[in-house]
């Protein structure tokens, strides 16, 4: 058992070894890096976040059997 133990690590040091070499080597070539952006494009502001939108649902949960207020 202690043959097989020492076999697996003997194998787990070589692999990683090589692996490691390969990396340092760069076998792969790196991926192409994209251009950050500059700025970030405006947020798109929903329903919810217009002020306008909230007035006006304030008004009609107020007055619910006006629609025009």
């Amino acid at each position: 058992m202690l043959k097989f133990l020492l076999f697996v690590i003997l194998v787990a040091i070589v692999v990683y070894l090589t692996v490691r070499a390969i990396q340092r080597r760069g076998v792969t070539p790196p991926a192409p890096r994209r251009p950050r952006p500059q700025q970030q494009p405006p947020r798109v502001m929903g329903p919810d976040d217009d002020p306008d939108f909230l007035r006006d649902l304030d008004r009609k949960r107020r007055h619910p059997e006006d629609p025009e207020a």
